[in-house]
């Protein structure tokens, strides 16, 4: 890859930059560097990575330690963290996925895990039972943000998200899927969402557009009960 690749690396926020392959590999997904006080968190993971990639990073502050939304983005998430000398943070319920054990890999159990600097795992399964989002209560100056994978899917229209069992079958999820992750997030304040490709970001009032996407998919799947 390293003959025909380089990872972009784009500041999307204050003390949050994206990380990408350019071209596209694979899926076309990027990564999200959250820079915080007691340590830096990668949040999701992309395959390619080389020395260029390291030094800036590094540069950066390093990582501190990896978590992953779901296992479509573990990628090449060891070798990322045995050159970071960082630990990763997966929900158990997803174990069965891992290809590539390591000691680095701490695999958690319950419904949130916080980590430091008030940052907040929350498993909210749907796209897979392990399904995880982070809460950066920091984002958004002080308003909180959500980085959410595609467990819930920032769409074309920024202003609504959805969600899915399956992407390539168009598989959508059942009303009992959804009200979880409704009330997995309900607690935590957000006004931003980043999602998992460039560009796919809610941000400005982002908790509204959840709501509103949860009622707008219910409707549209017959079901009878709506989020409010």
């Amino acid at each position: 890859m390293a003959t025909r690749h380089r990872n972009r690396l784009k500041d999307e926020a204050p003390h949050l930059a994206g990380i990408g392959t350019e071209p596209d590999f694979a899926i076309g997904q990027r990564a999200l560097l959250l820079r915080s006080p007691d340590g830096n968190l990668l949040w999701d993971c992309i395959t390619f990575l080389d020395e260029a990639t390291i030094e800036t990073i590094k540069a950066r502050g390093g990582i501190r330690a990896i978590a992953i939304s779901h296992p479509h983005f573990y990628s090449a998430m060891v070798e990322w963290a045995e050159r970071f000398d960082a630990q990763i943070f997966l929900h158990a319920k997803d174990r069965h996925w891992v290809m590539r054990k390591s000691p680095r890999i701490q695999f958690w159990e319950e419904t949130m895990l916080s980590l430091w600097d008030g940052l907040m795992l929350i498993n909210c399964g749907g796209h897979f039972e392990g399904g995880t989002v982070l809460h950066w209560p920091g984002g958004a100056n002080g308003k909180g943000t959500l980085l959410t994978g595609d467990i819930i899917q920032v769409v074309q229209d920024r202003r609504y998200v959805s969600f899915m069992r399956s992407y390539p079958n168009l598989i959508p999820l059942g009303p009992a899927a959804i009200h979880q992750i409704l009330e997995r997030i309900e607690r935590f304040p957000f006004e931003q969402i980043y999602g998992a490709w460039w560009g796919a970001n809610v941000l400005s009032n982002a908790k509204d557009a959840v709501a509103r996407s949860a009622q707008r998919y219910l409707g549209a799947i017959g079901s009878a009960e709506t989020y409010g």
